[in-house]
């Protein structure tokens, strides 16, 4: 559930905060004065594309910032992304917007990326937007919505993934099948060399330990020498640093009686000489794995060179021939590794299969889905003063396989019970198309799992008794979800469970958008306003005080 927002120097909001409460809320106000606002700050917040128009004119930067209740079902992936943060069961979004367009956002107070946002988005929120009629007559937007309601969007997903791997795998095969000469003499050549290198069983992780073992054989002696020489200066000669400091030690203890101030320097002389007893012992440890190895010395050069010679018949760099090895792995596979065209066609005909079947399976969950809907949506359209009216969803077969699966999808209706359905995009007028969106969206925000709701303007078309209807519907919704909705509609406003209002004023900076919580006697003045005209009466008040009154029953 979202808490609250807050905005600053965004587009003509100068600061805002505002919070929320659950069930539905609506958002009035002028035509003009930004109703949206609060909206488009959401959708920025969530992963929309930022520009640098949203900033205020005058400001450098505009900052968002959204608090929400954390849904049960996104603290694994806030865990997964290392975004849990310690908000005490509460999710703070973070996004600035400089005024060249540049963003950075936070979730939760850490550095997070714009897919993250969106990831989240889409657990968080479900924003329909006003010109949902518009793009219901769109096919794309009807097949995501019946896959929405039929809980197959993932399928839907993979089903296009799969498309896609076959379509590239038969695009292969048909390459191979057309140049079989030179297909084969590229994987003859990729196995010759994938077998040559692959036989040097030469590492990434092997290349900087035989660079090291190298130096350590090559320069063995003078390893030796050195140390030798400095266990003497240190330790084993007759004149050395160990006996040099004790001697001071003692001297200087001596001394410690006639001045405390001495022992700060005892103490430091301490600590000095155990670390180089310390240093002593490691240095002779060392010392005993030392020695002179000319056999392990000549097969170490004998294995650099070998691999040396590797790199240089491919040119590559020594370190860069397992990742040379690994592309010539893949792209052998590709050509079927030893078995050739075979394999690439018994490949694509396996993505074939799995394409088929994962289709079918979203075709069955398609078909029960539609049914249902326009069972639904039907019904829904009898209360919204479409009676006799009928809502279908035709699913047509597809003349060939494709990435959105085995079928297209109509949305259909008919006006009357004995008329047969025809494609909605021909019957439904402006009014009515406003009518079955609403009750479309209305539906499927019912099994959809994000906790907060907005309709922005989905009552566009809509007036009299039909928006008490949707008003009512809308306040239903409410009862078990967060619901946010910016309408012009008295009857919707009225069936609010808080109203905020939406006014711009001129200042002297420009023009200023600002929005607050409405009172009960504020709330009556505001529908009032949105029923009368120029001049508010006595009886328009007291109209707006009984809708207020009807709507709370």
């Amino acid at each position: 559930m979202l808490l609250s927002i807050s905005l600053k120097s965004f587009v003509i909001v100068d600061e805002l905060v505002l919070d929320f409460a659950s069930g539905l809320t609506t958002l009035t106000g002028e035509t003009g004065a930004g109703k949206s606002i609060v909206i488009d700050a959401l959708g920025l917040l969530l992963g929309g594309r930022a520009e640098s128009a949203v900033v205020r004119h005058g400001a450098d930067k505009a900052e968002l910032q959204a608090r929400f209740v954390v849904p049960h079902t996104t603290l694994a992936w806030l865990e997964a992304e290392a975004l849990q943060g310690d908000e005490g069961g509460e999710l703070l979004i973070r996004r600035n917007i400089d005024s060249h367009g540049k963003s950075r956002a936070w979730i939760n107070g850490i550095s997070a990326t714009l897919a993250q946002l969106k990831t989240l988005g889409e657990q968080l929120v479900d924003i329909h937007g006003q010109h949902a009629p518009q793009s219901l007559l769109r096919p794309d937007v009807q097949r995501d919505l019946v896959d929405g309601y039929a809980g197959s969007t993932a399928l839907a997903r993979d089903v296009a993934g799969l498309f896609k791997d076959w379509k590239i795998a038969t695009d292969e095969l048909a390459t191979a099948s057309n140049n079989a000469e030179a297909f084969e003499a590229e994987r003859e050549r990729l196995q010759w060399q994938v077998e040559e290198v692959a036989a040097l069983q030469f590492t990434a992780a092997e290349w900087p330990e035989l660079q090291a073992e190298h130096k350590r054989l090559h320069h063995a002696a003078s390893l030796i020498d050195g140390v030798q020489s400095s266990l003497l200066m240190l330790a084993d000669g007759d004149e050395n640093c160990q006996s040099w400091l004790g001697a001071v030690a003692t001297k200087l203890s001596a001394l410690a009686d006639f001045d405390a101030g001495i022992s700060e320097t005892l103490e430091l002389l301490a600590s000095t000489e155990a670390q180089m007893t310390e240093s002593v012992y490691a240095l002779r440890r060392y010392a005993d794995h030392l020695e002179l190895d000319p056999a392990r010395l000549a097969d170490v050069e004998g294995r650099l060179d070998a691999i040396f010679r590797m790199a240089r018949k491919y040119r590559v760099e020594p370190a860069d021939l397992p990742e040379k090895l690994a592309s010539w792995q893949e792209r052998l596979a590709e050509l079927g590794g030893a078995q050739g065209l075979e394999a690439v066609r018994r490949r694509a005909q396996k993505l074939e299969a799995e394409y088929r079947k994962q289709a079918a399976t979203l075709s069955n969950k398609r078909k029960a889905a539609a049914a249902k809907l326009g069972k639904l949506v039907t019904a829904e359209l009898q209360l919204l003063a479409l009676v006799g009216s009928r809502f279908e969803i035709a699913l047509h077969a597809h003349e060939a396989p494709a990435s959105f699966g085995l079928e297209t999808i109509e949305f259909m209706v008919a006006n009357h019970p004995t008329t047969p359905a025809r494609a909605m995009a021909k019957v439904a007028s402006g009014g009515e198309l406003s009518r079955i969106s609403l009750a479309l969206q209305v539906i499927t925000s019912q099994v959809a799992n994000v906790p907060t709701l907005i309709f922005d303007e989905v009552d566009v078309g809509i007036g009299g008794r039909v928006a008490e209807i949707v008003g009512r519907m809308l306040a239903d919704l409410g009862a078990a979800r967060q619901v946010l909705c910016i309408t012009h509609l008295p009857q919707v406003a009225a069936c609010g469970f808080q109203q905020l209002q939406v006014s711009k004023t001129q200042s002297a900076t420009g023009v200023l958008s600002t929005i607050r919580m409405l009172s009960i006697e504020e709330r009556i003045e505001e529908i009032a306003r949105m029923l009368g005209g120029v001049e508010i009466t006595g009886t328009t008040r007291q109209h707006a005080a009984e809708m207020l009154g009807v709507a709370a029953v």
